[in-house]
């Protein structure tokens, strides 16, 4: 009776999770800077991760990169995810869709892993390596599959190279914007882990 009580709270706080990404996705959480989407989805995916641990994680991950798909493909997206699609449309959804879903699991094994000892460690973790593999995952596929879209860019910009571009666009812009976010917000995600948990 009590796994199915658990199993009955972690699919209730699953739906909940899942409501409040759409609702950042689509609405709230987004902050277009350049060519650039910064986002404050990957707060309830990281929240998720920690409650419920990594397969959730991934699987709000996942929800996560469907409506960013759902995006680039309609053009909500911006002009930037619109030159993706244009120029390798199975690689931007595919980039879209692992990029959410691997920031969803390594949280998750993060706060697993680390949680055991100190569940504010397993939160900070979770926190800090959830949009270093949501950057990475973008970074790599951007520097390799789309290189000549980054040098059309760098160049727009007036960069002297793509690696400055990136580093100053990507990692310092967007990368350490939503690492922030989600380090301040970590105290926050505790609180609620901890009410829910109490629950």
């Amino acid at each position: 009776m009590q796994n199915v009580s658990s199993k009955t709270k972690q699919l209730t706080g699953t739906a909940v999770l899942i409501a409040i990404i759409i609702l950042l996705q689509t609405m709230l959480g987004s902050i277009q800077i350049g060519p650039f989407t910064i986002t404050l989805t990957l707060v309830p995916i990281i929240i998720g991760a920690v409650l419920y641990g990594p397969l959730t994680g991934a699987f709000l991950g996942l929800v996560f990169g469907v409506i960013v798909s759902i995006q680039v493909v309609t053009g909500a997206a911006g002009a930037g995810s619109t030159m993706m699609l244009e120029m390798n449309p199975v690689a931007t959804i595919t980039v879209c869709i692992v990029k959410g879903l691997a920031a969803g699991l390594v949280a998750g094994l993060a706060a697993a892993a680390a949680g055991k000892k100190n569940m504010w460690l397993g939160i900070l973790l979770a926190a800090i390596l959830a949009p270093i593999v949501n950057t990475g995952i973008f970074t790599v596929a951007l520097v390799t599959i789309f290189g000549p879209l980054a040098k059309q860019w760098a160049e727009a910009a007036g960069s002297a190279s793509v690696a400055s571009y990136i580093l100053a666009g990507i990692i310092g812009v967007n990368f350490v914007v939503e690492l922030a976010a989600d380090v301040i917000l970590a105290p926050i995600i505790m609180r609620i882990v901890c009410a829910i948990r109490e629950n």
